[in-house]
């Protein structure tokens, strides 16, 4: 296991963000269909939580469950198991959930996004094998996926947030607009945005918690806590911890040189 601590406030002039007393947040970075990562960070997350001791504990599940990766619907039959065994859990809207969705409705330009962008392992993760799904064009696979994915997946996705707020940390999947209060930040944003998020360094409201950019590392700057560090590429899926003052980051080992 990996775990590195930061402390808020060790930098010079640094206004402490913090989570409400007695409360926990983990985050968790985009999975992207790596079910054996999310159940080893999953397993690194109690044991902290046993090291740690009680506290009114939330996971955040920053988005982008599927697609890429080799499992995308065994993701997201555990993460169901999980919001029935830890009810306090949330999950982000990301793009790819925004894609997959829009494909089964029958949007062609989605679908043909889908294809791109790892929606291939999706579909072969519901059981749609290589030779069927290299013969099928566009509207075959479209029906195809709408007849094989449950229903109770698609409603599970239905249900993610686009935004969260806990304390002085503010959860989106994508970024934020640096120039709009969050109030007014419109979901494509939240689901996509890159620059000028990701270039800013200016104190926002709130600090922001992200994926979607993947970074070799958990990124922290004055605006933002980047925590997407390419899962299906190097094998390392992270979370960052929240309590109090302080921030500490559980890993997954990396797999690959990525």
């Amino acid at each position: 296991m990996l775990r590195k601590l930061f402390v808020r406030g060790a930098r010079k002039g640094a206004v402490a963000t913090a989570v409400p007393p007695g409360q926990r947040v983990y985050a968790i970075g985009d999975i992207h269909g790596c079910l054996i990562q999310l159940e080893q960070l999953l397993d690194l997350i109690a044991a902290d939580e046993a090291e740690r001791g009680e506290a009114d504990t939330v996971l955040i599940f920053v988005g982008d469950l599927v697609d890429r990766g080799p499992d995308s619907a065994g993701v997201i039959d555990r993460l169901m198991r999980l919001a029935t065994e830890r009810p306090t859990t949330r999950f982000l809207y990301g793009n790819h959930e925004e894609i997959f969705l829009k494909t089964l409705d029958g949007e062609d330009k989605s679908l043909r996004m889908f294809c791109r962008v790892g929606g291939r392992e999706t579909a072969i993760s519901y059981g749609i094998d290589d030779e069927t799904y290299n013969g099928l064009g566009f509207t075959e696979l479209q029906e195809l996926l709408e007849r094989t994915v449950p229903a109770e997946h698609r409603a599970f996705l239905e249900g993610f947030e686009d935004l969260i707020s806990i304390g002085d940390y503010t959860f989106v999947h994508a970024g934020v607009r640096p120039d709009l209060p969050l109030a007014e930040q419109s979901r494509s944003d939240l689901r996509w945005m890159r620059e000028p998020f990701i270039s800013s360094r200016k104190p926002l409201e709130q600090m922001i918690v992200h994926g979607h950019t993947i970074t070799n590392d958990v990124e922290q700057t004055p605006a933002r806590i980047g925590i997407d560090t390419g899962a299906y590429v190097t094998g390392v899926l992270s979370a960052i911890g929240l309590e109090g003052t302080d921030r500490w980051v559980l890993q997954t080992p990396r797999t690959t040189e990525g």
